[in-house]
């Protein structure tokens, strides 16, 4: 295994250099910006920063340097940085199911939950800016509980909740608050109700006896393929598992030797099956693991054939052992395209719903959004490429408080 850095003007640029160097089977691991760090350096044009791994054929240890021993400790903090345990200021992230808030304690919970107080105490500044405007600029008959409505409501819908949603949510709350209540009174009724509508986050359960087959489903590029990685190094790593990786994805080779690499450092099996018949024979070689997470082809949800093909793959384990199914979706993807997404999944199976690149949007309403109108249990987050950080447990307080909060 090879894996290097390679800097460039672009990412094809520096993509190219590596492929020049190491042979068009490289696989892309992470891409990043070089920070610009002498006087001199801010007049020269922004660079990008390209990590690639390459399967050597000879897979004899000795054959790797020290130089890529250094780079496959250093990468996206992937396996190794976890087990040294050296950085103690990196907040770690828990996959196995906590109850929202557990974690409050630890200084960067407090820290990061502290921005969002003061984000959520900004809806209640911008009501009081308004009770305090003169009399003549305020409607007479308007209560400071209406004022309350109405700049939540249009709260909500900055936020990209969809407005049916966002109408049935004031209506409930005014239907339980008296007239005349006061307005912070009605925010901490809105809040508590909100979060009640998300409900508990549901993560992957484990089985008290028997492997667990964990089947991840979803469109293209919506980042299955490092979520599961994510998934796999935390239950191998931090929880000590025993993890088998598949992939059914055979359409997209750049995403199964994608998770061969990771498999590799991890030192987890890995497979790729190309029909029941395989799949089920991976269940029998590897009936003594804890986790099968199977990497599923994103189709296209409107294509019939793929989706009942995909069906009858995910249903031939449930005569041999128990699964689960996690739908994969972006936060960026239109509620429209949610909703088709989610109507043609549910079709074959039922799911729980993991969203993803919640750091490329500044709004969440999404996420409020295709849980009412699903109703599947949430269950994890992602906000990154690095692997095996960028994942933690959904957790509807911070969620809340940030679409109570409008836009970052």
């Amino acid at each position: 295994m090879i894996i290097k850095k390679f800097v460039g003007k672009t990412e094809s640029e520096a993509v190219e250099t590596a492929k020049k160097e190491l042979g068009t089977n490289v696989v892309v691991m992470n891409v990043k910006n070089v920070k610009k760090k002498g006087l001199f350096d801010i007049l020269k044009p922004q660079m990008v920063e390209v990590t690639v791994a390459l399967e050597e054929d000879n897979n004899n240890e000795a054959d790797i340097s020290a130089d890529v021993k250094a780079a496959v400790s250093a990468i996206n903090n992937v396996v190794m940085s976890s087990m040294n345990n050296t950085d103690q200021t990196k907040p770690r992230t828990d996959m196995t199911r906590t109850a929202p808030g557990e974690n409050e304690e630890n200084g960067h919970d407090k820290k990061e939950n502290h921005v969002i107080e003061e984000k959520l105490d900004s809806l209640q500044s911008l009501l009081e800016q308004q009770l305090q405007k003169p009399e003549e600029e305020k409607p007479e008959e308007v209560s400071e509980t209406e004022m309350f409505m109405s700049l939540l409501h249009t709260t909500m819908l900055n936020n990209e909740v969809d407005e049916t949603y966002a109408d049935q949510i004031i209506e409930e709350i005014r239907k339980n608050n008296k007239p005349n209540t006061p307005f912070d009174f009605a925010l901490a009724n809105t809040y508590q109700k909100m979060i009640l509508k998300f409900g508990k986050p549901s993560g992957i359960m484990p089985n008290e006896k028997g492997v667990k087959v964990v089947f991840f489903i979803g469109p293209t590029g919506v980042g299955k393929t490092t979520t599961i990685a994510k998934i796999a190094s935390k239950f191998q790593v931090d929880d000590k598992k025993k993890v088998a990786l598949l992939t059914a994805d055979t359409y997209r080779i750049a995403a199964a030797e994608q998770l061969r690499t990771y498999a590799n450092i991890l030192e987890v099996p890995f497979r790729v099956v190309y029909a029941v018949e395989e799949l089920q024979q991976a269940l029998t070689d590897f009936k003594d693991y804890d986790y099968i997470l199977v990497d599923t082809a994103g189709h296209s949800y409107q294509n019939e054939a793929q989706r009942e093909s995909m069906c009858k793959f995910i249903h031939s384990v449930d005569d041999q052992a128990e699964k689960e199914v996690f739908l994969v979706l972006s936060a960026t993807t239109k509620y429209k395209d949610l909703v088709s997404i989610a109507d043609a999944y549910k079709e074959m199976v039922d799911y729980k719903l993991i969203f993803t690149k919640l750091d490329e949007t500044t709004t969440l309403g999404n996420l409020l959004n295709l849980k009412l109108y699903t109703g599947a249990p949430l269950s994890y987050v992602t906000c990154g490429q690095n692997v095996p950080d960028d994942i933690e447990d959904f957790n509807p307080q911070k969620t809340v408080k940030r679409l109570l909060g409008g836009k970052n």
